[in-house]
Protein backbone atom coordinates (compact mmCIF):
# COMPACT_ATOMS: atom_id res chain seq x y z
CA UNK A 1 0.00 0.00 0.00
CA UNK A 2 2.91 2.31 0.88
CA UNK A 3 4.38 2.27 -2.59
CA UNK A 4 0.78 3.43 -4.43
CA UNK A 5 0.95 6.09 -1.56
CA UNK A 6 4.06 7.37 -2.68
CA UNK A 7 3.87 6.91 -6.41
CA UNK A 8 0.66 8.99 -6.16
CA UNK A 9 2.20 11.61 -4.16
CA UNK A 10 4.82 11.70 -6.63
CA UNK A 11 2.39 11.91 -9.82
CA UNK A 12 0.34 14.56 -7.68
CA UNK A 13 3.82 16.65 -7.08
CA UNK A 14 4.80 16.63 -10.36
CA UNK A 15 1.24 17.65 -11.55
CA UNK A 16 1.32 20.61 -9.75
CA UNK A 17 5.32 21.09 -10.45
CA UNK A 18 4.48 21.14 -14.47
CA UNK A 19 1.17 23.40 -13.70
CA UNK A 20 3.25 26.13 -11.30
CA UNK A 21 6.33 26.46 -14.03
CA UNK A 22 4.36 26.48 -17.10
CA UNK A 23 1.91 29.32 -15.37
CA UNK A 24 4.47 31.51 -14.28
CA UNK A 25 6.11 31.55 -17.37
CA UNK A 26 3.01 31.99 -20.50
CA UNK A 27 -0.16 34.09 -20.04
CA UNK A 28 -2.03 31.68 -21.93
CA UNK A 29 -1.95 28.91 -19.56
CA UNK A 30 -4.11 27.43 -17.99
CA UNK A 31 -4.62 28.29 -14.34
CA UNK A 32 -6.25 25.27 -12.00
CA UNK A 33 -4.84 26.82 -9.33
CA UNK A 34 -7.89 29.52 -9.76
CA UNK A 35 -10.22 27.02 -10.34
CA UNK A 36 -9.42 25.44 -6.97
CA UNK A 37 -9.10 28.59 -5.17
CA UNK A 38 -12.80 29.26 -5.90
CA UNK A 39 -13.52 25.76 -5.18
CA UNK A 40 -12.19 25.90 -2.01
CA UNK A 41 -14.03 28.97 -0.74
CA UNK A 42 -17.38 28.07 -2.83
CA UNK A 43 -17.32 24.69 -0.24
CA UNK A 44 -16.24 26.63 2.45
CA UNK A 45 -19.52 28.68 2.82
CA UNK A 46 -21.43 26.61 4.28
CA UNK A 47 -19.44 27.05 7.84
CA UNK A 48 -19.45 30.43 7.54
CA UNK A 49 -15.48 30.22 6.43
CA UNK A 50 -13.64 32.25 4.03
CA UNK A 51 -9.58 32.67 3.06
CA UNK A 52 -9.52 36.25 2.72
CA UNK A 53 -5.92 36.43 2.40
CA UNK A 54 -4.58 35.38 -1.00
CA UNK A 55 -1.28 33.81 0.13
CA UNK A 56 -3.49 31.57 2.38
CA UNK A 57 -6.01 30.85 -0.16
CA UNK A 58 -3.57 29.52 -2.61
CA UNK A 59 -1.52 27.58 -0.21
CA UNK A 60 -4.40 25.57 1.52
CA UNK A 61 -5.67 25.20 -2.59
CA UNK A 62 -2.15 23.65 -3.39
CA UNK A 63 -1.85 21.75 -0.38
CA UNK A 64 -5.89 20.15 -1.09
CA UNK A 65 -4.76 19.67 -4.66
CA UNK A 66 -1.79 17.69 -3.67
CA UNK A 67 -3.46 15.50 -0.95
CA UNK A 68 -6.43 14.40 -3.83
CA UNK A 69 -4.51 14.26 -6.62
CA UNK A 70 -2.07 11.86 -4.42
CA UNK A 71 -4.91 9.78 -3.52
CA UNK A 72 -6.68 9.83 -6.65
CA UNK A 73 -3.54 8.55 -8.38
CA UNK A 74 -2.63 5.97 -6.04
CA UNK A 75 -6.06 4.27 -6.30
CA UNK A 76 -6.17 4.64 -10.06
CA UNK A 77 -2.88 5.24 -12.25
CA UNK A 78 -0.96 2.55 -10.57
CA UNK A 79 -2.81 0.10 -12.56
CA UNK A 80 -3.79 2.52 -15.58
CA UNK A 81 -2.16 5.46 -16.28
CA UNK A 82 -3.97 6.37 -19.80
CA UNK A 83 -7.59 5.97 -18.07
CA UNK A 84 -6.77 7.97 -15.00
CA UNK A 85 -5.20 10.60 -16.12
CA UNK A 86 -7.50 11.43 -19.14
CA UNK A 87 -10.31 11.20 -16.94
CA UNK A 88 -8.96 13.73 -14.20
CA UNK A 89 -8.00 16.03 -16.80
CA UNK A 90 -11.03 15.91 -18.88
CA UNK A 91 -13.49 16.12 -15.34
CA UNK A 92 -10.99 19.40 -15.10
CA UNK A 93 -12.02 20.99 -17.96
CA UNK A 94 -15.75 19.63 -18.10
CA UNK A 95 -17.13 19.18 -14.30
CA UNK A 96 -16.64 23.04 -13.27
CA UNK A 97 -19.15 24.26 -15.11
CA UNK A 98 -21.84 21.77 -14.04
CA UNK A 99 -20.59 22.93 -10.27
CA UNK A 100 -21.54 26.49 -10.54
CA UNK A 101 -17.80 26.86 -11.05
CA UNK A 102 -16.19 29.56 -13.78
CA UNK A 103 -14.51 27.03 -16.34
CA UNK A 104 -12.60 29.77 -18.15
CA UNK A 105 -9.08 29.46 -16.72
CA UNK A 106 -9.15 25.85 -17.74
CA UNK A 107 -11.20 25.67 -20.80
CA UNK A 108 -11.42 29.07 -22.29
CA UNK A 109 -9.21 27.76 -25.21
CA UNK A 110 -8.49 24.62 -27.42
CA UNK A 111 -4.52 25.11 -26.14
CA UNK A 112 -5.80 25.58 -22.22
CA UNK A 113 -8.09 22.29 -22.53
CA UNK A 114 -5.31 20.61 -23.96
CA UNK A 115 -2.78 21.67 -21.58
CA UNK A 116 -5.11 20.64 -18.38
CA UNK A 117 -5.66 17.47 -19.73
CA UNK A 118 -1.90 16.81 -20.35
CA UNK A 119 -1.39 17.67 -16.88
CA UNK A 120 -2.89 15.32 -15.19
CA UNK A 121 -2.19 12.88 -17.98
CA UNK A 122 1.34 13.56 -16.86
CA UNK A 123 1.09 12.83 -13.03
CA UNK A 124 -0.71 9.95 -13.64
CA UNK A 125 2.45 8.42 -15.99
CA UNK A 126 4.57 9.65 -13.51
CA UNK A 127 2.80 7.31 -10.78
CA UNK A 128 3.17 4.32 -12.54
CA UNK A 129 6.54 4.64 -13.40
CA UNK A 130 7.09 5.07 -9.78
CA UNK A 131 4.86 2.63 -8.68
CA UNK A 132 6.70 0.33 -11.45
CA UNK A 133 10.17 1.33 -10.05
CA UNK A 134 9.03 0.86 -6.46
CA UNK A 135 7.52 -2.78 -7.09
CA UNK A 136 11.10 -4.11 -8.51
Amino acid sequence: MYKKIVAGLTGALVLNILHETIRSSFPGAPRINELGEEALQKSLRPFNVTLDDPRSAYWATLSSDIVSNAVYYGVTATTNPVVSGALAGIGAVKLPQHLGLNDEPVAATPQKRLLTVSYYLVGAFVTRAVYKALQR
